[in-house]
């Protein structure tokens, strides 16, 4: 039986000079599948109907330059994703930063070293793969997350909602753009631990009994054992913020009373937006608040339940959060915009 293990990236070649075709193709042939193009227009072809792992292309070409086949490239969503490089006798400062700024990942300058050229297409495809990788866990995440959901809430949107909720409130308290976006990945993650918890308890339709209550409030150990120990720091978070965010400011919350400061900052975020949430949605044992009466909760709680600072930035930005609630709302199309 002939098993296929590796299958061989496709690089698209692109250059209107035929001998420069041919060195790029004794650097390339023994490890890719190539494909060649002679103009810019020939090469957007190739590009919308073979795609491509990455694109070599030349600058200097008649008709159509370079930079004007990677503009088109990057404003067509079927192509813009795919990196390119360009390969040209250019090599001032100028044209470098001219195709950068374009969307090209890389500059070669010719005459081309074989060694290099094969060097950097690895590099740039690596980068790509760790991508998709990414890419590709986050979805598991999310997916588990939105799981969760779906067995106390008939759209799922709840974690989809959290996650913008959570990056706003993330931003607006100083985080940078990267610790605002880990966190928006790690927050669907939060009530994972619903999938370990009876039917008769996570869906009953009035107030728990104790004992009840006791089970529900082992969702948050199970989130927890659910993700794991790892060394991510996306993961990590997700963790964190499974077993801690019913955690309260005045040390009176669950599993394990931590107060204040002692809780994890990410997991206070996810506390404030989780049971703002919570509030204006419709539960199996709940009608939605009205938004003043979960404002006039937040106050209430300030201090007691929740971080206080949290709370007076969240309310300091109240409107961002309106339009999260309307723009994902449980009948919303947005269902797949994580």
């Amino acid at each position: 039986m002939n098993i296929r293990i590796h299958q061989k990236r496709t690089l698209l070649l692109v250059d209107d000079e035929p001998v420069n075709l041919q060195v790029l193709r004794y650097a390339l042939e023994n490890d890719y599948n190539l494909i060649f193009a002679k103009s810019g227009q020939k090469a957007l072809e190739l590009a919308n109907d073979a795609h491509p792992d990455l694109i070599l292309l030349d600058i200097m070409m008649p008709e159509m330059s370079g930079y004007e086949v990677c503009k088109a490239l990057k404003d067509n969503s079927n192509t813009r994703s795919i990196p390119v490089i360009f390969v040209t006798s250019l090599d001032n400062e100028m044209n470098e930063e001219k195709g950068l700024e374009l969307g090209a990942v890389d500059y070669i300058t010719k005459p081309v070293s074989p060694a290099i050229v094969r060097a950097r297409v690895r590099t740039h495809l690596s980068l790509v793969q760790a991508e998709v990788v990414l890419q590709t866990r986050l979805s598991i995440i999310q997916s588990l997350g939105i799981a969760s959901e779906y067995r106390d809430n008939e759209t799922g949107m709840h974690v989809i909602r959290i996650s913008y909720h959570a990056r706003r409130l993330a931003l607006d308290s100083g985080y940078s753009e990267d610790a605002a976006d880990e966190l928006f990945y790690a927050a669907p993650m939060h009530d994972v631990g619903k999938i370990g918890i009876p039917d008769t308890v996570l869906l009953k339709p009035g107030k728990l009994e104790p004992h009840e209550w006791e089970i529900m409030k082992q969702h948050t150990k199970i989130g927890a054992q659910i993700i794991g120990n790892h060394d991510a720091s996306l993961l990590r978070m997700a963790s964190t913020v499974a077993l801690r965010h019913h955690e309260k400011w005045n040390g009176s919350g669950y599993p394990d009373g931590l107060s204040g400061e002692n809780i994890p900052h990410q997991a206070r975020i996810i506390a404030v937006v989780d049971v703002f949430d919570a509030l204006l949605s419709e539960r199996p044992y709940k009608k939605p608040w009205p938004l003043e009466k979960v404002i006039e909760l937040l106050y209430e709680e300030r201090g007691k339940h929740f971080d206080p600072a949290l709370v007076d930035t969240f309310l300091d930005n109240l409107p961002a959060h309106q339009e999260i609630q309307e723009k994902y709302g449980d009948n919303s199309s947005n269902a797949n915009t994580l």
